[in-house]
């Protein structure tokens, strides 16, 4: 098990294993929030839906299902932001207006798939021709 050195100035410093209290004081120090994780991956995914559409090489339906899910994040933060205001609930609790939301993220998911789908035939259909 690791062990950390006690933050007192005796003379006597001797290691100790990670008690309860430090192993949650230590996760604490080190997890981020799920709000700022969130913030900080969408300049990834910016990223990826910039290099996406700059190959010219993503069939436009999958093309326009990635670009759906950013939609899907504009609508769940505030839907999120609803359902605490209005229900004192998190919106994973308020079934309406979660599956509202997450009907976004289905039809991205969708689209996403035909998208690929059609690539493959008209690939197929080409080597076929």
């Amino acid at each position: 098990m690791p062990s950390i050195e006690p933050k007192t100035n005796s003379p006597q410093r001797s290691k100790i294993g990670l008690n309860s209290f430090n192993k949650l004081q230590l996760i604490h120090e080190v997890m981020i929030s799920k709000d700022t994780l969130f913030a900080v991956s969408l300049f990834p995914y910016l990223g990826f839906l910039y290099f996406l559409t700059k190959s010219n090489r993503t069939p436009r339906l999958a093309l326009i299902g990635f670009y759906l899910l950013l939609l899907f994040v504009a609508i769940t933060i505030p839907a999120g932001i609803y359902a605490k205001v209005a229900y004192g609930e998190s919106l994973a609790n308020v079934d309406w207006l979660h599956g509202s939301a997450e009907f976004f993220l289905t039809l991205s998911n969708i689209l996403v798939v035909l998208g690929f789908r059609e690539a493959i035939f008209d690939r197929q259909s080409s080597k076929e021709s």
